[in-house]
C-alpha cells in the first residue's frame, strides 16, 4: 500500500476507533455531557431553589424569587494516544489488526475520559460520606446514599453508583442483594449488580488511567445524580493517521479534548469502602 493512505481507508479506520469509543467509557453516558465546546474552559450554569408564594390582591406587584444563579467551570484539556503501526503497508489489511488497534486507541482514550469525570468528584466536596472504609460495601451503604440523596432535593431518576471490582464483591456477599427474597434478579448467578436502591451500579475494573481512587485500604465510590456533573467536551475522539519516513510506519492518534466539574455538591455521595475484602 502506498503511504499515502486514501480518505476511504482514513475514514474506515476512524470509524472503527469511534464504534469502539462508545463502548470504551463506562461513565460518559452517566453525566450530563456538553458537545462540541470551543475554547479551554466551559461553564455550566446551576440555578438554586426557588419559593412560591402566595398571590396577593388583583393587579399588585409580585415579588421575584431571586433564586440564586452560579457558575461551574470545567477546564478543559488536551490528550493524545499514538501508536505506530506498519500494518497499514500490507496490500491486504487484515481486518481483525485494524480492530485491535482501532480498541486500542479507543480504549486509551475511553479510560482518559472516565479519569477526567473521576477526578472532578475527587476535587469536589461531596453532600455527605457514607461507609466507613473499613469494611466491605454493603447494600446498607448504598441506601445511606439514596437517603443522602433524598435529603438534598435530589429526585430519583437518572442516579448511578461507580464502583470497583472489590466494590462487587461486597454487594454480591451481601445477602440483601443476592438473595431472591429481596431482588427479583439472581446477582450470584450473573455475577453481577445491575440495579440496586435507584442507583444503575457500574463497576470500574482496577485501572491505572480511569480507575477509582484508592488511598490506602479505602476506595472512594461515587453515588450520583446525572444532572449533578457536567462533562465538557471539546475534541470527541478526533483519529489521524500519519506516515512517517523516520519511522517507516504509520502514526494512528487518537485526540480528546475534555474537562469535568460538578455542577451539585447535593447529588454527590462518596461512598467509602474496603478494596480488600475478605
Amino acid at each position: 500500500m502506498s503511504v499515502n493512505l486514501s480518505p476511504v481507508a482514513v475514514t474506515e479506520f476512524d470509524s472503527m476507533v469511534k464504534h469502539a469509543y462508545q463502548n470504551a467509557s463506562l461513565l460518559r453516558n452517566a453525566v450530563t455531557v456538553r458537545n462540541n465546546v470551543v475554547g479551554d474552559t466551559y461553564k455550566f450554569r446551576a440555578m438554586g431553589k426557588g419559593t412560591a408564594t402566595a398571590r396577593g390582591t388583583t393587579q399588585t406587584d409580585v415579588t421575584p424569587m431571586d433564586v440564586a444563579h452560579s457558575m461551574i467551570t470545567a477546564t478543559l484539556a488536551n490528550y493524545v494516544a499514538p501508536e505506530y503501526t506498519d500494518i497499514f503497508d500490507a496490500a491486504e489489511v487484515n481486518f481483525d489488526e485494524k480492530q485491535e488497534l482501532a480498541k486500542t486507541i479507543a480504549g486509551a482514550l475511553g479510560r482518559r475520559l472516565d479519569d477526567i469525570v473521576i477526578s472532578a468528584m475527587d476535587a469536589a466536596t461531596p453532600a455527605a460520606t457514607v461507609g466507613v472504609g473499613t469494611t466491605a460495601l454493603a447494600a446498607e451503604d448504598l441506601i445511606d446514599a439514596k437517603v443522602e440523596l433524598v435529603k438534598g432535593g435530589v429526585g430519583s431518576a437518572d442516579l448511578y453508583c461507580a464502583i470497583s471490582g472489590a466494590g462487587l464483591a461486597g454487594l454480591l456477599a451481601d445477602d440483601k442483594v443476592s438473595n431472591a427474597d429481596y431482588q427479583n434478579v439472581k446477582a450470584l448467578v450473573n455475577g453481577e449488580v445491575n440495579t440496586f436502591a435507584g442507583f444503575n451500579v457500574i463497576v470500574i475494573e482496577d485501572r491505572t488511567v480511569g480507575g477509582l481512587t484508592t488511598t490506602g485500604d479505602v476506595t472512594a465510590g461515587y453515588a450520583f445524580a446525572k444532572d449533578a456533573i457536567g462533562l465538557a467536551i471539546g475534541i470527541d475522539n478526533k483519529t489521524t493517521i500519519d506516515y512517517i519516513p523516520e519511522k517507516v510506519s504509520h502514526l494512528c492518534n487518537g485526540m480528546l479534548k475534555a474537562g469535568a466539574a460538578v455542577r451539585d455538591t447535593a447529588g454527590l455521595i462518596q461512598v467509602n469502602y474496603d478494596a480488600t475484602p475478605a
